[in-house]
This record gives structure tokens, C-alpha cells and sequence, in this order.
């Protein structure tokens, strides 16, 4: 037996995790991001401090940035390693939701250590105790419970034991990963007890790659056979199982076309024959035309968001068929498709075997090239400016990155107008350069999680994009980043406001009120002039080398800069929003966004005439 705190021995526990996927063994839990107060600091605070040796850590500066931090680091590393993330009670455990939302909806590991109120209730209520009148064991930490995979309170130092045991099966789970939360009375993590020392034991967790059931993957076989224009739509399970050779294989063998959603952008390189683009609302011409005449769709690893089908409206053959691919049996069943539950690797493996020597028309094959070629058209006009000494539009900003990056590149983004446009625009060049979180397209993401990833690839550039509404949301972390020396590199586009809602306000009758950063005009709307703000000054301030880029010519050369620079930079560059000037193609595909039913407005009468026009599109799928 060991005797130690329950805090000490859970960082005990934490640091001799381990997992394990095709004989590749990481450690589980890298590192504890925390911001101490007096929930956590004598428990937890004083363990890492005894075990600093056992555990690295990283000092935050907003509870919810640290969570997107842990979140880049799990997603760079195939989920097969976490970090763990510990606040005080009150702000500090609330401000873990949206993170934690994040997530979990994106399926990566986290590990959530907030405090929480004493367990003994010595004195009722404490400092930032919330009180329920119904409900005496309830605090701010139940707040979690809806958006963690598994949690978990524990009142008795003994109860960690299993709860820490579960909690590792979670965040190990390939199909239940998420944010998985422990909630800490602050005297139990305090509080001595015996442990016994086959706890503290090395652990190994396997990461299970399912194969396909033989009946589920017959019917596949004979639907791929049977199908005149399969198309492929390849999500994040793709990534996340390391299947992007095997999807490679089985295009080449097979000559499906292969489109993506934003999680699974990068599947395929962007210069493969097969690959058709980004799919859905933000997708390409090509990928969203295929998917309008498919009469097959296999889905690999996706949920099927509404922005990847239309909201429903884009897969318009009345005969066609899904076979869903997913390690998830819940998505799997998802458009009344046929469930394919495997591994994604594994499944793209078998499903070769099985259909070797099938291989699509050749007639196809060149509709899909010919259009793909003629986008890729489209797309050069929108990524190079005529005039260097002009500002640049949006594209023409990642027209100067595309220029720059290697396949060592990664590139994180989450909202704003610059998912629309990576998504169609983007040329991915390595499997994990695409970094979209657009599960829950988060703003504040980008800065933190580029820290995250950049821990998990050091070495790597790691470009943050954020436009000016995003850049306000979450700054905070720039200072981590100084304090660590973690050269990640910040592209600020400066646009005066919400660019992305702006213009869907417009779309939907909106007329974008309260979209822009600008002060109030007499008629009450914030239509005036743009406000003063200096973000680049902002960005100065808190540590960065900050480089500012007026025309196209200086913003190459300040990208070059930050790219050769080894420290955190940031690029800020004020973009060309003029009507006159190109940006991205519009829209391939419908959105659904409910308009006005009734309005006297001008605009919202002409956008609900058009909304119930592509409404009439969606159709169920029985």
C-alpha cells in the first residue's frame, strides 16, 4: 500500500497510461494544462508540483482555450495520446463547456479535472457554490454531464479507483471518445488514503480496429457492383483510423470518385485523379454534381452533417443507395443506408478484397477528371491577384500560403467565411495538413489549438487563420504561446466584423444586422464607420512579432517571414471585402436556414420565395 492524496495518486495514475494500435505503443496522458484557484490548487496543483518529474505541464490562460489545446494535441496524434485539463470550481469548471462540447462532438479525448464543492459540506454554501433548493449533491460541474462521453464525481478517495479505470476506457474508445470529466471535491483531493500499489501499475489500452460482420460486408460488395455512379464521401473516421492508404488503394483499383467533408479533407491528396473536393455547402462543383447523379454513396467515416448532405437536398437520384462505413453503429444506420461496422481501415481493406477486379466505366471516370480539371481553373483565378500591389481578397490570402507550404504545413481553422473557402479551395498536400474543426466550429479555436499541435508535431509549421471576430473571441493563449516559445504562426484577416454570418444574414432576409464591427448609424444599425481597433497592436502587446502585410506583395513577404521565424508570429493583413473584387465560387449546394415565414421587408419577402423553393428538394430517406 502507497499512501498518498487522492490527487497525488490520481497524477500518479495518469502518468503509467498507456495505448497501443498496430504494435504502436504512446503514452496516454502527455500533459496537465491547468489554471489553479482555490478548487484545485492544494489538490491537484500540489500533486503536479510533486510529480512535476511524472507529469509535464502547461499554464493556461482561459479554461475553455486550454481545452481546444488539448484537443488539437489528441486530433494531431490520431487520438492515440490526450492531455488532461484542470480548473478550479465556479468560472473556471463552467468555462470547460464549450470545449468540452467541441469535443466531444468531434469524437477527441480529453480529459476534464475540475474541482468542485466539498464533499463533507463543512460550510454550505462556500465561495462560488451553486444552490439548488431541490437538489443538495448538484454544483456548476452537472453543467458537464451533457457534453462528456462519461462523468463522474468522487466523494471518497476509494472511488477513484474505478472511476479513473472507466475514464481511461473512454478516452480510449474509438466509437465513445470525447471529453470524459472527473469532478474533484476539493477535500477529497486533499485527503490521504492507502492505495494499493497495483494501481499505480503500467496499463496498456488497445485501440480496437473492428473488421466488417461477413453479412454487412456482402451486401456492400453486391451494391458496389451493382452501381453505375458510386461516389465516395470521406469524413474524419478516415483520418482517424489512418486509412488514407487504404482509401488510396481502393480508389485506384476501383476508380470511385472521392469527395470529402471538412473532417475529412485531405483523405486523398488533392492532386489524386480520384480526388473530387470538399462536399456539400462548401463544397466544389465537381463533388457536389457527382453527389446530385449518384446512385451510390459510400459513406467512410462520416456523420452525415447537414452541411455534407444539403441539409438533405443534395443526393437527388431517386434510386440511390448508402452504405455507411463507420466504426460508429449509430452513423452507420444514418440516410436508411446499409451498415458497414468496422474499423475504417479495416473495412476499406476488406471491402478491396472483395470487389478486386471491379473497376468503374471509363466513360466516368473522364466527366469526373474533365470537371475536376475545370475547377481546379476556377480555383487559380481566385487564388492569384493580377496586381501585387493591390490588398488581397480572402483566396488570394491562402493563394500566398498555398504558394509557400509543403505537405509539412498544417493549417487550423474552425468559423468564420474561411471554412467555405479552405473547404473549396484548399489544396491539401499531406494527410494531416487540412486541421477544420467544423463539428462545432468554434470561434476561439484556432490560436490554442495550434499551440496543441504544435506540441504534438514539433518542428512543423502550424498556421492559426482567424479573421478579426474570431481573433477577439480567444487572444489569450498567444501569451502561452510566448511564454513556452511555441513558434506557431497566426494569420489575422482583418474583414470589420462577422464576413460569414454577414453575408447569410443578406442570404435570408437579414439584410446582415448586427453583423459588422462598425459604429452605430442614425437609423440605429451598426452600418457607420469601421471602429478603430488595432488587433495587430493587440497581437504586439502580448508578446508576438507581428508583421503587417498592406498589398499582396507584402503579405508574401511577411509569410515567408513567419514561416522561417521561431517564435510565435503573427501576419496581419486587412482584406479587399469590395463587391467588384473576386472571392471564393459561391455556394454549391443549398443550407438550410429557416427564413421569416411572414415579413414586410423587401428582403426577407424575395429570400423566403426562394427558400421554399429548395425546401421542395429534401426528400426522406426510407
Amino acid at each position: 500500500m502507497t499512501r498518498l492524496t487522492t490527487a497525488q495518486a490520481l497524477v500518479r495514475f495518469l502518468s503509467r497510461q498507456y495505448t497501443e494500435r498496430d504494435g504502436e505503443r504512446r503514452r496516454l496522458i502527455d500533459a496537465t494544462w491547468g489554471i489553479f484557484g482555490h478548487g484545485n490548487v492544494a489538490g491537484i496543483g500540489q500533486a503536479l508540483l510533486e510529480y512535476a518529474d511524472d507529469m509535464p505541464f502547461h499554464q493556461g490562460r482561459n479554461e475553455q482555450a486550454m481545452v481546444h489545446a488539448a484537443v488539437g494535441f489528441a486530433r494531431q496524434n490520431g487520438r492515440l495520446a490526450a492531455q488532461a485539463v484542470t480548473t478550479s470550481i465556479g468560472p473556471g469548471a463552467t468555462n470547460l463547456v464549450t470545449g468540452a462540447a467541441l469535443a466531444t462532438i468531434n469524437h477527441l479525448p480529453v480529459l476534464l479535472l475540475p474541482g468542485d464543492t466539498f464533499a463533507t459540506r463543512p460550510a454550505d454554501p462556500v465561495l462560488q457554490q451553486l444552490e439548488v433548493p431541490y437538489a443538495g449533491d448538484v454544483s456548476v460541474n452537472d453543467c458537464l454531464r451533457p457534453v462528456s462521453r462519461y462523468f463522474d464525481r468522487i466523494t471518497r478517495p476509494e472511488a477513484l479507483i474505478p472511476a479513473a479505470l472507466a475514464a481511461m476506457r473512454v478516452l480510449t474508445d474509438p466509437v465513445d471518445t470525447g471529453a470524459v470529466t472527473l469532478a474533484l471535491p476539493q477535500d477529497v483531493q486533499a485527503e490521504a488514503y492507502d492505495w494499493p500499489e497495483e494501481f499505480f501499475d503500467e496499463r496498456v489500452w488497445g485501440v480496437r480496429r473492428p473488421a466488417p460482420d461477413p453479412h454487412e460486408l456482402a451486401a456492400a460488395v453486391e451494391a458496389v457492383r451493382g452501381a453505375r455512379r458510386p461516389l465516395i464521401v470521406a469524413g474524419g473516421g478516415v483520418h482517424h483510423s489512418r486509412a488514407e492508404d487504404a482509401l488510396r488503394e481502393f480508389a485506384d483499383a476501383t476508380g470511385i470518385p472521392v469527395a470529402s467533408t471538412q473532417a475529412g479533407k485531405g483523405s486523398l491528396r488533392w492532386d489524386h485523379p480520384a480526388d473530387v473536393g470538399g462536399i456539400g455547402h462548401t463544397g466544389t462543383a465537381p463533388a457536389d454534381e457527382l453527389a446530385r447523379t449518384a446512385d451510390l454513396v459510400i459513406g467512410v467515416g462520416t456523420r452525415y452533417t447537414d452541411f455534407t448532405t444539403a441539409s438533405g437536398t443534395l443526393f437527388g437520384d431517386g434510386a440511390v443507395r448508402f452504405v455507411n462505413l463507420n466504426i460508429a453503429a449509430f452513423d452507420s444506420h444514418k440516410q436508411a443506408g446499409l451498415p458497414l461496422v468496422a474499423d475504417a481501415r479495416a473495412g476499406l481493406e476488406a471491402l478491396a478484397s472483395a470487389v478486386r477486379g471491379h473497376r468503374v466505366e471509363p466513360a466516368y471516370v473522364m466527366e469526373y477528371t474533365d470537371d475536376k480539371e475545370r475547377w481546379e481553373s476556377r480555383v487559380d483565378a481566385c487564388l492569384t491577384a493580377d496586381d501585387d500591389l493591390v490588398r488581397p481578397t480572402q483566396p488570394q490570402v491562402l493563394g500566398a500560403l498555398d504558394e509557400l507550404v509543403t505537405e509539412d504545413d498544417i493549417l487550423i481553422n474552425a468559423a468564420g467565411s474561411l471554412p467555405g473557402d479552405l473547404h473549396k479551395l484548399w489544396r491539401t498536400r499531406s494527410r494531416d495538413q487540412y486541421h477544420v474543426e467544423y463539428g462545432y466550429s468554434c470561434m476561439g479555436y484556432e490560436i490554442p489549438a495550434a499551440i496543441g499541435v504544435a506540441l504534438a508535431a514539433p518542428g512543423r509549421p502550424v498556421w492559426a487563420l482567424v479573421g478579426d471576430g474570431t481573433y477577439l473571441m480567444m487572444p489569450t493563449e498567444i501569451v502561452t504561446a510566448v511564454q513556452e516559445n511555441i513558434p506557431i504562426k497566426v494569420v489575422v484577416l482583418q474583414n470589420h466584423g462577422y464576413a460569414s454570418i454577414g453575408g447569410l444574414s443578406a442570404s435570408v432576409g437579414g439584410e446582415g444586422f448586427g453583423t459588422g464591427y462598425r459604429f452605430p448609424a442614425a437609423d440605429g444599425t451598426y452600418t457607420g464607420a469601421p471602429l478603430p481597433v488595432d488587433l495587430a497592436a493587440n497581437a504586439a502587446s502580448l508578446g508576438m512579432t507581428v508583421l503587417r502585410a498592406k498589398t499582396v506583395r507584402d503579405l508574401r513577404e511577411a509569410l515567408v517571414a513567419a514561416r522561417a521565424a521561431d517564435g510565435p508570429t503573427c501576419v496581419y493583413v486587412e482584406t479587399e471585402t469590395a463587391d467588384t473584387v473576386s472571392g471564393a465560387p459561391p455556394a454549391q449546394a443549398w443550407w438550410d436556414v429557416p427564413v421569416a415565414e411572414t415579413a414586410t421587408r423587401p428582403s426577407a419577402v424575395a429570400a423566403r420565395k426562394e427558400y421554399d423553393r429548395h425546401v421542395t428538394a429534401r426528400r426522406p430517406r426510407l
